[in-house]
């Protein structure tokens, strides 16, 4: 074993999140540096094993490690030089040492001690101590919690307190358990938008800080904080306790499916939690939300457990899954109860278990909403007909019913069909009565959408006219009866209208019957997508029958055309059909043809323009509330913004006809919506909400038809990613390479693989960004890219060299000089900029390796090219590496 070989796998364990791997590599430095028989390396490796121990999810490993450690360092100071770093791991130990009721409390007291007394030996403020005292008493439910508050707030801060995003998080939670949420809210404020780069920040705060938004009136605020926190905490098994508060949060905010989700997602990590008292809290926080689910009727429902050691997975019962959670938590929290000797651990439990809904439903984002209701627009008064509450006479009542059924004066229809039947409870109805009532029945059913009810009373209504020698009447009943049965899908409805329309084609009533029958069939054809049929039947309208139809004639005839491919005629028809609809005495009539108009305007190959948002406008301000036209507005609002390039104002429709489409049971077009809805966040810059609702998205796009909305909708994820600077990025650009590749689609495979390389360079994971670089390199060989290849090599070279690995980095330097022989010789600036890019990072990699003379010629060859092509700034910048080199040969 050689030191070189600790050395490199502490170097790349320093490219891996805390984990399983990043653990696994430094325990593998450990026994190799043990085996050199370097104690003084085995020491600094092991101080390093008990951070990965820590924010690895293995706590009870790090006292071990950290024993060990400062037992070395009290045996010989001087060669065990790391004072601080162990003085600060003590905090950690002291507070992991509360999280296992096997530990004697006596232990942790002990600790505490000893860190207090070694604190004043090195002259350092007892802030931290006082923090760690009172995280202590608030675990045991001690009231000496309050005391240790004021001296921690009190005494100086220094070099060993806390971070200034864990310091205010602590307090915040003294805080929120004293129930005095206004102060935590204070204490926190001036660090909530600080910029944190602690390991455990801005997470910690923000999952602090829920229940303090939550009791002061801040739900927004919360909804936040869950979001963001919660995005970073689900990928850390070390932050199970974490997850176990945004599952309350979710329970008590009407958040019950998220919670769900979360439940699903974590509940295998009970096998490996980090801690007793994490695994206690999560126990509690998830049968919560699993109780919330069964109290919404939702008890039949399973949730399904992953497999683990050696037991299958398995779909469990969600009420069984709770009572078994809620037991686990209970008989943990007795055996910390137990230990601290008091019923602290037990109260907190039973409350999780038992708490209510803190506030009414908080949406976690706007399209989680319910739909906004649009105030109705300004009905007309219809009060000539007089107080039907006086009016005795039957068949004045049917009349006024006859006048007024439409939607818009149904409330009135109805109030004169309940008055009729008031009165025909005494006075016996003559058979001409009870049919025309019968009608009216059948229109009710219909209104309610009740089709079989509707078609049946329909049917006794055009028998009993026919007895009673009611041409007209009966075959209105028939023409009614027959669009209910095409509704049904029974064949004969057509049948029915066609002979309904032909008998008031052929004897006209003055009434506007043939008009009604035969714009009853033109669109009984529409909807069978028979639209030659439909323009023939439409064509047979007199247009001075029913005046008043003509914004209805007008709207089946643009559909028609729309159907026929005719799009220049269709916007005729639809322009005729707005027109008449605004000049009616009902507003809401204008929605159907203008929002129609608006569609199709957007639909020709020039794209929309303002006159659509312009007509959308005037359609949303006709509807009266939320309904499936209201979310299609919205809808087609949204996405003319997002083709206009206002993402931020499309984003605001989308959200809301997602609420729309999710209120009206229509989940599939929510689904879709969602990916266009993240495209717009993501053009707007708000890249949290384009990830969260493209992973939302993702998770419904399951259908067969759903491939090209599933890739879109992953690369606006692998963006997202990108610009919140998450690690995950790497592998979703990674992933949308492979699919590329089994494509054949080369040059997709080289940009998501030069992505991918970008974000690891990012993150400083060179290493990694060195083998996306060198796969990005021949993928664009593949696709015939010489710029990809040139860009690639360069930058996988200068990945190497970051590494340490300068021997390699001149390699492959030397590979990318190559390669500007092929770049094509009719594009010469872009030739000297590559060329002179090679050269300054090629200079740098030489320096690096000592061979000064050939790094400054390239240097120099760098400052030419750069000067060459008029760009100063990057000459100049060659022009300093140049002079440095020169400077240092010169020594």
């Amino acid at each position: 074993m050689s030191t070189d070989d600790v050395y490199a796998l502490m170097a790349r364990s320093q490219e891996l999140p805390y984990g399983e791997a990043k653990t696994v590599l430094v325990e593998d430095a450990l026994r190799r540096a043990e085996a050199t028989g370097d104690d003084v390396l085995a020491f600094h490796v092991r101080v390093r094993l008990t951070d990965a121990y820590r924010y690895g999810g293995e706590p009870v490993k790090a006292f071990a490690t950290f024993s060990r450690s400062l037992a070395d360092h009290d045996r010989d100071p001087g060669r065990y030089d790391e004072t601080h770093g162990l003085l600060w791991q003590m905090k950690a130990i002291v507070s992991s040492l509360t999280l296992f009721p096997e530990i004697p409390l006596d232990k942790t007291y002990t600790v505490l001690d000893d860190m207090e007394r070694r604190y004043k030996a090195g002259g350092h403020s007892l802030q931290a101590v006082y923090h760690y005292r009172n995280v202590v008493a608030r675990h045991v439910g001690d009231g000496s919690a309050d005391e240790w508050y004021a001296k921690w707030r009190a005494a100086e801060r220094d070099e060993l307190s806390d971070c200034e995003g864990c310091d205010p998080t602590g307090m915040a939670r003294h805080l929120v358990e004293a129930g005095r949420h206004e102060e935590a809210f204070e204490i926190a404020a001036p660090v909530l938008n600080a910029t944190l780069t602690c390991n455990e920040q801005p997470q910690s705060i923000q999952t602090a800080m829920l229940p303090v938004y939550l009791r002061t009136g801040r739900a927004e605020q919360a909804a936040d904080a869950h979001r963001r926190a919660y995005r970073v905490h689900r990928a850390r098994l070390a932050d199970l306790s974490d997850v176990a508060e945004h599952l309350e949060f979710c329970a008590i905010t009407g958040n019950e499916a998220r919670g769900l989700e979360i439940v699903q997602r974590h509940l295998g990590w009970l096998d490996r939690a980090p801690s007793v008292h994490a695994e206690m809290e999560f126990c509690a926080a998830a049968a919560l939300v699993l109780g919330r689910i069964a109290a919404a009727g939702h008890g039949e429902a399973t949730v399904r457990r992953p497999a683990a050691d050696g037991r299958p997975a398995a779909d469990v019962p969600l009420p069984d899954l709770r009572t078994e959670l809620a037991e686990r938590a209970t008989e943990l929290a007795g055996r910390f109860d137990a230990r601290n000797e008091t019923s602290h651990q037990g109260d907190k439990v039973r409350a999780v278990l038992e708490a209510e809904p803190a506030a009414e439903f908080v949406p976690l984002a706007a399209h989680h909403r319910r739909p906004a209701q649009a105030p109705a627009p300004p009905r007309p008064v219809a009060d000539e007909d007089g107080d039907l509450a006086a009016e005795d006479d039957l068949d004045t009542l049917l009349d006024i019913a006859d006048q007024r059924r439409t939607r818009r004066d149904m409330p009135r229809t109805l109030a004169a069909w309940r008055r009729f039947d008031v009165l025909a409870e005494t006075a016996e109805p003559t058979p001409l009565q009870k049919a025309r009532r019968l009608d009216g029945k059948g229109v009710e059913h219909a209104v309610a959408d009740e089709r079989e009810a509707a078609a049946e009373c329909w049917e006794e209504t055009y028998r009993l006219f026919s007895e009673l020698g009611d041409e007209t009447r009966r075959h209105r009943a028939l023409g009614r009866l027959g669009a209910m049965h095409a509704r049904l899908g029974d064949p004969r409805g057509l049948d029915e209208m066609i002979a309904a329309a032909g008998h008031f084609t052929s004897n006209p009533t003055g009434e506007g019957d043939a008009t009604g029958s035969l714009l009853r069939l033109a669109t009984a054809y529409v909807e069978l997508d028979r639209p030659a049929d439909a323009l023939a039947t439409l064509d047979r309208v007199d247009p001075d029958d029913d005046p008043d139809s003509a914004g209805e004639l007008w709207f089946l005839r643009g559909q028609a055309l729309l159907m026929s491919a005719d799009a220049d005629g269709a916007v005729a028809a639809l322009r005729r059909s707005a027109d008449a609809a605004r000049a009616s005495d009902d507003p809401e009539q204008a929605a159907p043809p203008v929002l129609l108009l608006a569609r199709t305007l957007a639909r020709l190959p020039s794209g929309p323009d303002d006159e659509v948002i312009t007509l959308i406008d005037e359609g949303l301000a006709a509807l009266s509330g939320p309904s499936p036209m209201r979310a299609a507005a919205h809808s087609e609002r949204g996405l003319a913004l997002l083709a206009l390039e206002r993402p931020a104002d499309a984003a605001a429709d989308l959200a809301e006809a997602i609420a729309g489409w999710t209120a009206e049971g229509l989940h599939e077009q929510a689904i879709h919506l969602r990916v266009d809805l993240a495209a717009a966040y993501l053009s707007a810059g708000r890249h949290l909400e384009a990830a969260e609702t493209a992973e939302e998205a993702l998770a419904g796009l399951t259908a067969p038809g759903d491939g090209e909305a599933e890739r879109r909708c992953r690369l606006i994820l692998a963006h997202a990613q990108k610009e919140l600077g998450e690690e995950d990025a790497a592998a979703s650009f990674t992933s949308l390479a492979q699919d590329a590749a089994r494509e054949g689609r080369h040059d997709a495979v080289a940009h998501f693989l030069n992505e991918a390389a970008d974000v690891l360079t990012s993150l400083d994971l060179d290493g990694q960004a060195a083998e996306r670089y060198a796969e990005a390199a021949e993928a664009y060989e593949k696709a015939g890219d010489p710029y990809g290849v040139v860009r690639t090599r360069r930058r996988r070279a200068m990945s190497l060299l970051w590494t340490g690995d300068a021997d390699a980095a001149v390699t492959v330097a030397d590979a990318a000089r190559t390669a500007l022989a092929g770049l094509p010789p009719d594009n010469e600036p872009a030739r000297v900029w590559e060329t002179a890019l090679v050269s300054y990072d090629q200079a740098r990699i030489l320096a690096q390796v000592g061979r000064l003379p050939e790094a400054a010629s390239a240097a120099s060859a760098a400052v030419d090219g750069f000067t060459a092509l008029d760009e100063t700034a990057p000459a100049e910048e060659a022009a300093r590496l140049r002079d440095d080199i020169t400077a240092a040969m010169e020594r």
